[in-house]
Protein backbone atom coordinates (compact mmCIF):
# COMPACT_ATOMS: atom_id res chain seq x y z
CA UNK A 1 0.00 0.00 0.00
CA UNK A 2 2.76 2.46 0.91
CA UNK A 3 4.60 1.70 -2.32
CA UNK A 4 1.42 2.28 -4.34
CA UNK A 5 0.87 5.66 -2.64
CA UNK A 6 4.47 6.60 -3.29
CA UNK A 7 4.13 5.71 -6.97
CA UNK A 8 0.87 7.68 -7.26
CA UNK A 9 2.47 10.69 -5.56
CA UNK A 10 5.44 10.50 -7.96
CA UNK A 11 3.04 10.28 -10.93
CA UNK A 12 1.18 13.35 -9.66
CA UNK A 13 4.44 15.29 -9.30
CA UNK A 14 5.53 14.26 -12.79
CA UNK A 15 2.18 15.37 -14.19
CA UNK A 16 2.52 18.66 -12.30
CA UNK A 17 5.98 19.24 -13.83
CA UNK A 18 4.54 18.70 -17.29
CA UNK A 19 1.58 20.97 -16.69
CA UNK A 20 3.76 23.76 -15.27
CA UNK A 21 6.23 23.39 -18.12
CA UNK A 22 3.51 23.46 -20.76
CA UNK A 23 1.21 26.13 -19.41
CA UNK A 24 2.58 27.75 -16.25
CA UNK A 25 0.75 27.90 -12.96
CA UNK A 26 -2.65 28.38 -14.62
CA UNK A 27 -2.36 24.90 -16.15
CA UNK A 28 -1.74 23.25 -12.78
CA UNK A 29 -5.23 22.31 -11.64
CA UNK A 30 -6.52 19.28 -9.79
CA UNK A 31 -8.78 18.28 -12.70
CA UNK A 32 -5.76 18.41 -15.03
CA UNK A 33 -3.67 16.38 -12.58
CA UNK A 34 -6.45 13.83 -12.32
CA UNK A 35 -6.74 13.58 -16.09
CA UNK A 36 -2.98 13.19 -16.59
CA UNK A 37 -2.66 10.47 -13.96
CA UNK A 38 -5.95 8.66 -14.48
CA UNK A 39 -6.99 9.34 -10.90
CA UNK A 40 -10.34 10.66 -9.79
CA UNK A 41 -10.19 14.35 -8.93
CA UNK A 42 -11.15 13.55 -5.34
CA UNK A 43 -8.18 11.16 -5.16
CA UNK A 44 -5.77 13.99 -5.96
CA UNK A 45 -6.92 15.70 -2.74
CA UNK A 46 -5.84 12.60 -0.80
CA UNK A 47 -2.25 13.37 -1.80
CA UNK A 48 -2.22 17.18 -1.79
CA UNK A 49 -4.46 19.62 0.06
CA UNK A 50 -3.94 22.43 -2.45
CA UNK A 51 -2.19 23.49 -5.61
CA UNK A 52 0.34 25.33 -3.45
CA UNK A 53 1.14 22.04 -1.66
CA UNK A 54 1.92 20.43 -5.02
CA UNK A 55 4.17 23.34 -5.95
CA UNK A 56 5.95 23.27 -2.61
CA UNK A 57 6.66 19.54 -2.85
CA UNK A 58 7.97 19.96 -6.38
CA UNK A 59 10.46 22.49 -5.06
CA UNK A 60 11.47 20.19 -2.22
CA UNK A 61 12.05 17.32 -4.66
CA UNK A 62 13.45 19.11 -7.71
CA UNK A 63 15.50 21.96 -6.34
CA UNK A 64 18.13 19.75 -4.64
CA UNK A 65 18.59 17.76 -7.86
CA UNK A 66 19.00 20.95 -9.84
CA UNK A 67 21.44 22.37 -7.27
CA UNK A 68 23.46 19.13 -7.31
CA UNK A 69 23.85 19.42 -11.07
CA UNK A 70 25.15 22.97 -10.71
CA UNK A 71 27.52 21.87 -7.93
CA UNK A 72 28.81 18.96 -10.03
CA UNK A 73 29.57 21.31 -12.93
CA UNK A 74 31.48 23.60 -10.58
CA UNK A 75 33.44 20.73 -9.02
CA UNK A 76 34.83 19.76 -12.41
CA UNK A 77 36.66 23.09 -12.53
CA UNK A 78 39.83 24.05 -10.68
CA UNK A 79 40.15 27.80 -11.14
CA UNK A 80 37.75 30.11 -9.27
CA UNK A 81 36.73 31.96 -12.46
CA UNK A 82 36.00 28.66 -14.19
CA UNK A 83 33.81 27.56 -11.24
CA UNK A 84 31.84 30.81 -11.51
CA UNK A 85 31.45 30.34 -15.27
CA UNK A 86 30.26 26.76 -14.69
CA UNK A 87 27.76 28.02 -12.08
CA UNK A 88 26.26 30.44 -14.59
CA UNK A 89 26.37 28.11 -17.60
CA UNK A 90 24.89 25.05 -15.90
CA UNK A 91 21.94 27.00 -14.57
CA UNK A 92 21.27 28.38 -18.03
CA UNK A 93 21.62 24.93 -19.61
CA UNK A 94 18.92 23.71 -17.22
CA UNK A 95 16.40 26.30 -18.43
CA UNK A 96 14.82 23.85 -20.86
CA UNK A 97 14.65 21.07 -18.26
CA UNK A 98 11.10 20.40 -17.01
CA UNK A 99 12.29 20.58 -13.40
CA UNK A 100 13.67 24.04 -13.96
CA UNK A 101 10.60 25.21 -15.85
CA UNK A 102 8.49 24.01 -12.95
CA UNK A 103 10.63 25.88 -10.41
CA UNK A 104 10.43 29.06 -12.50
CA UNK A 105 6.66 28.73 -12.85
CA UNK A 106 6.48 28.09 -9.14
CA UNK A 107 8.22 31.34 -8.33
CA UNK A 108 5.15 33.19 -9.64
CA UNK A 109 2.74 30.95 -7.75
CA UNK A 110 0.41 31.69 -4.88
CA UNK A 111 2.42 30.04 -2.12
CA UNK A 112 1.98 30.93 1.51
CA UNK A 113 4.70 32.91 3.28
CA UNK A 114 6.25 29.82 4.88
CA UNK A 115 6.56 27.99 1.56
CA UNK A 116 8.03 31.06 -0.14
CA UNK A 117 10.58 31.35 2.67
CA UNK A 118 11.61 27.68 2.35
CA UNK A 119 12.05 28.13 -1.39
CA UNK A 120 14.04 31.34 -0.86
CA UNK A 121 16.28 29.50 1.61
CA UNK A 122 16.89 26.71 -0.90
CA UNK A 123 17.72 29.30 -3.55
CA UNK A 124 20.07 30.98 -1.09
CA UNK A 125 21.88 27.66 -0.77
CA UNK A 126 22.49 27.75 -4.50
CA UNK A 127 24.04 31.20 -4.25
CA UNK A 128 26.39 30.09 -1.46
CA UNK A 129 28.01 27.70 -3.96
CA UNK A 130 29.92 30.55 -5.56
CA UNK A 131 30.77 32.52 -2.41
CA UNK A 132 33.90 30.39 -1.90
CA UNK A 133 35.00 30.87 -5.51
CA UNK A 134 34.56 34.62 -5.15
CA UNK A 135 36.53 34.60 -1.89
CA UNK A 136 39.27 32.59 -3.65
CA UNK A 137 39.43 35.38 -6.21
CA UNK A 138 39.97 37.85 -3.37
CA UNK A 139 36.63 39.57 -3.76
CA UNK A 140 36.04 41.97 -0.85
CA UNK A 141 32.30 41.20 -0.62
CA UNK A 142 31.88 37.60 -1.85
CA UNK A 143 28.30 37.15 -0.54
CA UNK A 144 27.11 40.38 -2.15
CA UNK A 145 28.90 39.52 -5.38
CA UNK A 146 27.31 36.04 -5.35
CA UNK A 147 23.84 37.59 -5.08
CA UNK A 148 24.61 39.91 -7.97
CA UNK A 149 25.92 37.04 -10.11
CA UNK A 150 22.68 35.20 -9.41
CA UNK A 151 20.83 38.33 -10.56
CA UNK A 152 22.66 38.07 -13.88
CA UNK A 153 21.65 34.39 -14.07
CA UNK A 154 18.02 35.22 -13.30
CA UNK A 155 17.94 37.92 -15.99
CA UNK A 156 19.54 35.52 -18.48
CA UNK A 157 16.93 32.87 -17.66
CA UNK A 158 14.19 35.36 -18.49
CA UNK A 159 15.87 36.23 -21.82
CA UNK A 160 16.19 32.56 -22.75
CA UNK A 161 12.56 31.95 -21.90
CA UNK A 162 11.51 34.88 -24.08
CA UNK A 163 13.30 33.22 -26.98
CA UNK A 164 14.56 36.53 -28.34
CA UNK A 165 18.15 35.28 -28.65
CA UNK A 166 19.80 31.89 -28.96
CA UNK A 167 20.43 30.36 -25.52
CA UNK A 168 24.17 30.04 -26.25
CA UNK A 169 24.38 33.77 -27.02
CA UNK A 170 22.60 34.62 -23.76
CA UNK A 171 24.82 32.21 -21.81
CA UNK A 172 28.02 33.68 -23.28
CA UNK A 173 26.86 37.21 -22.48
CA UNK A 174 25.84 36.25 -18.94
CA UNK A 175 29.15 34.50 -18.22
CA UNK A 176 31.07 37.49 -19.61
CA UNK A 177 29.07 39.96 -17.52
CA UNK A 178 29.41 37.88 -14.38
CA UNK A 179 33.15 37.43 -14.74
CA UNK A 180 33.82 41.06 -15.66
CA UNK A 181 31.70 42.13 -12.72
CA UNK A 182 33.46 39.98 -10.14
CA UNK A 183 36.91 40.87 -11.41
CA UNK A 184 36.13 44.58 -11.01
Amino acid sequence: MAEHRSMQRAALLDAARSLLSEGGTEALTFPALAERTGLARSSVYEYFRSRAAVVEELCQVDFPVWAAEVAAAMEREDAAEDRIAAYVRRQLELVGDRRHRAVVAISASELDAGARERIRAAHGGLVTMIVEALADMGHAEPRLAAMLVQGVVDAAVRRIELGAEEPAVVADAAVGMALRGVRG
